[in-house]
């Protein structure tokens, strides 16, 4: 039983047997229903900590990345492999790469390519098993990248878009006649942007019927009641005096319609009215990030139905109300927020907040209660480009992650407090639909299959075999993946009835040529198909189009001039590759030879005859063939052919290894015995290394599959000169860095504080330094603060 399964059944006994006093028979059908469907749909969330929200081609983006569980929040060791791209706007990858994950994090960088075009850019994060789910769920961060040398956007000053995204949304998803509900509504610019405004509810007569105005980020609501008969429409007036006509949801003649409000300070009213419904019992489940809170049901009075339910019983974050009939069919749904109580208190202290240019900046970070915190820190400069990016773990966590869509400001609903933050974030629920899964799905048999497995052991490769001329799906094929290098590694896989394969890969990092082929002693007549591992679905948000203003013409000027300062005289951030161990995927070896420290010999067969015991070789009608000697019965050879390795790969034609130069291998490694690798069995093994681990011209087989492929993205370090002593201070190399400093393994120590020391550069301005984290019960915290630098070495 694999990690992943274990989660899931401990997971599911856990949600079965939360309490459910009072409960009905249909009510615990319908507990016990979701139940099964949660547990099975675990919830995976990524949060990308982004050093900054504003580049020019050429930079690099550093970012780290946490994942975390959505039901809890607490930091979810699950994948081992993230997939980060950068997304055009016509969705298009610019960019796409790995990160391997480790303790529910991870962190790395993209290089923007000087090809790229001045625009917004989606970077989106997910794992595989986000795959199997909507791409709205993905983790997207839009940036601005802008392009110097190329066609910059400006506005013109003779044109005017004045065309808006205007939406409504009855509550509870419908409007009934002669029902009264609250309808909230948004109205945004061509940049995703609310906008203030007037509106209005008007009818075929033109006759005014409700006015509105919104109350924050474009978003409020009114109370409003369609009558039979009348057809409506909603007007929109601007601040530059601009009436524009929209549609308005059409009013049903029957159906539900659900209200909720605040009874007191300790009680939701979750009202259903009615029109043209049967008497008939309706049920309600809340449920907080698929956890069930509260299940009940009332008979329809009047045509009306009103429950009540305590607010303690609800999470902390967002829960979903829906109504269902007595068919179970969800009639009416709405979400509702309750404020965290928990958080990650941080603080961030300056020992000054005025620095001369390289001067040292001493920072100590400190947590709440001597809590130890997992931290990413960023410190950047702010100008007219470059802003304050509030996008934090904490919002993210909690509110935007859960609903579609972008969310402007979503640090507003957190920071601050009040009557009408509280308003206002209600309207943002009401702006929100149903949930992230069809009912139809739920009321089904659970799903026991996914495409897409969780990546708990390493990143999975996948592909197809195929009959070659047929085209047609070859099923139970052992087939062969490995990469030429110095560390030996090989994976196996066995097709299934589809021809579809799949190799669970470790250590695998960098650009490789990966060699996908079967024994082509016995199967010889395939073809492979190797699939890209990153989702081809796009979420539902859509980009604007980026315009510049003229005034910062000379701002951008000087950001592109520091930057390509900074890439001439500033080292290269180093590479470090991960450490590997030098032994080969079979361990230690029982006979291990390097030939430089023997007399070298002309042939390969004459070196397995004087220097290897273990191997012998022997010809058979005209082909040669090695017999590794079984250490169990020390006297008796195997009767087949070991698995032969150059570099890791599989060389299944023995003559073509004894055709090989000898002086071109370094290294030959043999095991004498039986080996197992997955689900194959090999009588022995014996492995040659070359000197560079690059096959040294070995020709492969041409029923092989060459291909490159990006295995998991090498760790990169973010160079911070230090001027620490006069004559580092005096140095004439220009230091132009606008990205003071970037940390992403912030540790805080057992009293909940950390110290660092950071130092100015030649760039005078305000900097931001922003850190956020996550603790190991599933507080997130962020917080953000300013220094000057100003001032002449």
């Amino acid at each position: 039983m694999t990690p992943f399964t274990r989660f899931k059944k401990l997971l599911y006994v856990f949600l079965t047997f939360i309490p459910a006093l009072g409960v009905g028979q249909t009510e615990k059908v319908i507990q016990t229903q979701f139940t099964k469907y949660s547990s099975q749909t675990l919830q995976e969330k990524l949060f990308v900590h982004i050093d900054r929200p504003f580049y020019l081609v050429g930079e690099t983006i550093w970012f780290k990345v946490y994942a975390i569980d959505g039901a809890s929040h607490q930091p979810l060791d699950l994948s081992k492999v993230a997939y980060i791209e950068l997304l055009d706007r016509e969705n298009n990858a610019v960019v796409q790469t790995k990160l391997s994950l480790a303790d529910a994090k991870g962190n790395g960088t993209v290089v923007l390519p000087a090809s790229l075009n001045s625009g917004y850019y989606v970077l989106r994060a997910y794992t595989n098993w986000m795959k199997n789910f909507s791409a709205d769920y993905y983790f997207e961060k839009q940036l601005t990248i802008i392009n110097p040398f190329g066609y910059l956007p400006v506005p013109s000053k003779d044109k005017k878009d004045t065309g808006y995204d205007v939406q409504f949304f009855p509550e509870g998803g419908a409007l009934v006649e002669n029902v009264e509900s609250k309808v909230a509504f948004k109205v945004n610019n061509a940049e995703g942007k609310g906008i203030e405004c007037l509106g209005a509810v008007v009818n075929q007569m033109n006759d005014t019927i409700v006015r509105f105005s919104p109350l924050k980020f474009g978003i409020g609501n009114f109370v409003f009641t369609p009558i039979p008969g009348n057809t409506y429409r909603g007007i929109i007036k601007d601040q530059m005096g601009v009436v524009q006509s929209y549609p308005f949801p059409v009013a049903k003649p029957n159906g539900y319609v659900l209200r909720v409000s605040e009874s007191g300070d300790k009680q939701l009213q979750v009202l259903v009215s009615t029109a043209g419904v049967p008497l008939q019992k309706l049920y309600i489940l809340i449920h907080t990030r698929q956890i069930t809170k509260y299940v009940d049901s009332q008979l329809l009075t009047s045509g009306k139905a009103t429950f009540y339910v305590d607010k303690a019983t609800l999470g902390d974050g967002i829960s979903h109300i829906t109504i269902f009939d007595e068919e179970k069919r969800p009639v009416a749904e709405r979400i509702y927020f309750k404020r965290p109580t928990q958080k990650l208190a941080i603080e961030a202290s300056l020992d000054k907040k005025h620095y001369n240019i390289r001067e040292k900046i001493d920072l100590t970070i400190s947590t709440q209660s001597d809590l130890k915190a997992d931290l990413s820190l960023s410190v950047y400069l702010l100008d007219s480009l470059q802003t304050t990016d509030h996008n934090d773990i904490t919002s993210y966590t909690w509110l935007a992650s859960d609903l579609k869509g972008i969310i402007e400001s979503p640090q507003y609903y957190f920071e601050n407090d009040g009557l009408e933050v509280d308003q206002a974030m209600d309207n943002l629920m009401l702006t929100h639909g149903w949930s992230r899964f069809k009912w139809d799905e739920v009321w089904k048999a659970p799903k026991q299959d996914y495409t897409f497995v969780p990546e708990y052991g390493g990143h999975f490769i996948t592909g197809k075999v195929l009959h070659t001329k047929t085209g047609l799906p070859a099923k139970n094929m052992n087939v062969f993946l490995s990469a030429p290098d110095r560390y030996v590694q090989l994976f196996v896989a066995k097709s299934d009835s589809m021809g579809r394969i799949r190799f669970e890969v470790k250590n695998f990092s960098g650009a490789k040529d990966i060699v996908v082929q079967t024994d082509t002693r016995k199967d010889s007549t395939y073809r492979f198909e190797i699939n890209s591992p990153f989702s081809e679905k796009v979420s539902s948000h859509s980009l604007s189009f980026l315009t510049l203003d003229k005034n910062w013409q000379n701002q951008l000027l000087t950001h592109s001039i520091n930057m390509q300062t900074n890439s001439v005289f500033f080292p290269r951030k180093s590479v470090s590759s991960p450490i590997m161990d030098s032994l080969g995927f079979y361990g230690k070896p029982h006979e291990k030879y390097f030939l430089d420290a023997y007399t070298r010999f002309p042939t390969v067969e004459e070196v397995m005859r004087e220097y290897v015991p273990g191997v012998m070789v022997r010809k058979h009608k005209g082909k040669f063939h090695f017999y590794v000697f079984d250490r169990i019965r020390n006297t008796a050879p195997f009767d087949e052919d070991p698995l032969i390795l150059l570099d890791g790969i599989p060389v299944f034609d023995t003559d073509k290894i004894m055709g090989f130069d000898p002086l071109k291998i370094k290294k030959l490694e043999v095991i004498d015995g039986r080996y197992f690798l997955g689900h194959l069995m090999f009588k022995g093994l014996v492995s040659y290394s070359t000197y560079k681990g690059d096959l040294a011209g070995f020709e492969l087989d041409p029923h092989a599959l060459v291909q490159a492929y990006e295995g998991m993205q090498n760790k990169r370090e973010f160079y911070c000169p230090k001027y620490d002593t006069p004559a580092t201070r005096a140095s004439r190399l220009p230091d132009f860095r606008n990205l003071l400093y970037w940390n992403p393994e912030v540790h805080t120590e057992s009293d909940g504080k950390k110290k660092l020391d950071i130092y100015s550069s030649d760039q005078q301005g305000k900097y931001l330094v922003v850190i956020q984290g996550i603790t190991s019960d599933g507080k997130t915290g962020y917080t953000y603060t300013t220094f000057d630098v100003k001032g002449a070495l």
